[in-house]
C-alpha cells in the first residue's frame, strides 16, 4: 500500500486501457505511490504482443513528457500516443475528446460495491474484481444492446 502525495490518497491505482467503446482490455493495479506515467509503462509491459492491431492510444495528461513516450516506443513502436489535455482558459468540468470513455468505463466498474473502496490487500485480488466487474459490464452490454 503506497501513497500519493500529489491527490492525497494511499491505497492502489487502477490503470486500465479500454477500446473505443468503453470496454476493458487490460487492467493494473499497484500501490498509489507509482507515478502514473510509470503505471502506464507497466501497463504497456503487462499488455505484451496482445492487440497487435492496436495503433493509437490516447491518455491524459499524466502521461506526457519524454519518459512515457521513449518507454511506450521501445515497448509498442507501432502506438502513437495522444495526450488529451484540457485548456487553461476554460473554467469549471468540460467533456475532453476520447478521455470521457475511459473515464465513463471507470464509473461502470465502481458501481461494483468492491470496488468502491480500497478493500483488498492484495493487487491481485483488487485486479482480479476489476476483471469480474469488466465481465459483468460486457454481459450487460450484449443482453441489452439498446
Amino acid at each position: 500500500m503506497g501513497f500519493d502525495a500529489g491527490k492525497r490518497v494511499k491505497g492502489k491505482k487502477r490503470h486500465v486501457l479500454v477500446d473505443t467503446l468503453g470496454l476493458l482490455l487490460q487492467a493494473l493495479v499497484h500501490a498509489a505511490n507509482i507515478q502514473d506515467r510509470d503505471g502506464g509503462i507497466l501497463l504497456f509491459t503487462a499488455l505484451g504482443d496482445r492487440f497487435p492491431l492496436l495503433k493509437k492510444v490516447f491518455a491524459d495528461a499524466a502521461y506526457r513528457g519524454p519518459k512515457f513516450a521513449l518507454a511506450l516506443a521501445r515497448l509498442r513502436p507501432e502506438l502513437a500516443p495522444a495526450i488529451v489535455t484540457r485548456s487553461d482558459s476554460q473554467k469549471g468540468f468540460v467533456v475532453l475528446p476520447k478521455r470521457w470513455i475511459v473515464e465513463r468505463t471507470l464509473a461502470w466498474l465502481n458501481r461494483c460495491r468492491r470496488l468502491t473502496k480500497d478493500f483488498e490487500h492484495r493487487t491481485r485480488h483488487a485486479i482480479a474484481f476489476v476483471y469480474l466487474a469488466s465481465i459483468r459490464v460486457m454481459v450487460r452490454k450484449l443482453c441489452n444492446p439498446s
